[in-house]
């Protein structure tokens, strides 16, 4: 808000990052350190709710035939399958364009095919790719997780290394070798783009 009272128009934050780069966990600790108007971008999906999950808090849970006809009347900003899982995820668009026009920065965890998809309606959205240090560090936080086989983490790890060869799109990269200095570093790079807010005219 200015002192006019006019709304100012928020921004458009997109995160994307191998599996296992530690970047849903770092969002989470900018989101509580961060004074900025952060809002998270409710994704919708076609796969059934996990244990604990609330509809329209973790995911907008629809049928497939839903997702289809919305994808078909074009209300995704960007929509993907999971590569041999069959099941859909998406952005749709009223989950950002009303906040934008609110003042909220709404952050979206997408991956690099989606963040093309995002830069074509929003070649201004603020890009940021977290990393770690490397993709043997990578290969083993996955093992640690021990929640995949092996050949499964190897399927991430050549994801991770095509997902990597695009980094070149992001404005911004972050490499989340410790979580504190990844989360200073990314908030850092928010609070310049906030003070461009504040100084515009």
């Amino acid at each position: 808000m200015t002192d006019s009272g006019n709304v100012v128009a928020g921004k458009l934050v997109v995160i994307s990052g191998p599996s296992g780069a530690g970047k849903s966990t770092v969002l989470a600790k900018v989101f509580g350190d961060s004074d900025l108007p952060l809002q998270w971008s409710v994704s919708a999906t076609t796969r059934a709710p996990r244990p604990g999950e609330v509809d329209g808090q973790d995911y907008h849970y629809l049928s497939y035939d839903a997702f289809q006809e919305k994808r078909e009347n074009g209300d995704f900003l960007e929509c993907f399958e999971v590569y041999g899982g069959g099941d859909w995820y998406g952005t749709l668009k009223r989950e950002v364009a009303p906040r934008l026009q609110g003042g909220d920065w709404v952050v979206l965890e997408i991956d690099v095919e989606g963040t093309r998809a995002v830069l074509d309606h929003y070649p201004d959205a603020i890009t940021i790719f977290v990393r770690p240090g490397d993709l043997e560090q990578l290969g083993e936080r996955l093992r640690v997780r021990g929640t995949e086989p092996e050949d499964q983490i190897e399927r991430r790890l050549e994801v991770a290394r095509r997902e990597m060869e695009s980094i070149g799109i992001y404005r911004h990269v972050v490499v989340n070798n410790d979580i504190d200095t990844a989360v200073s570093d990314l908030c850092q790079i928010l609070n310049e783009y906030g003070s461009e807010a504040i100084d515009s005219p």
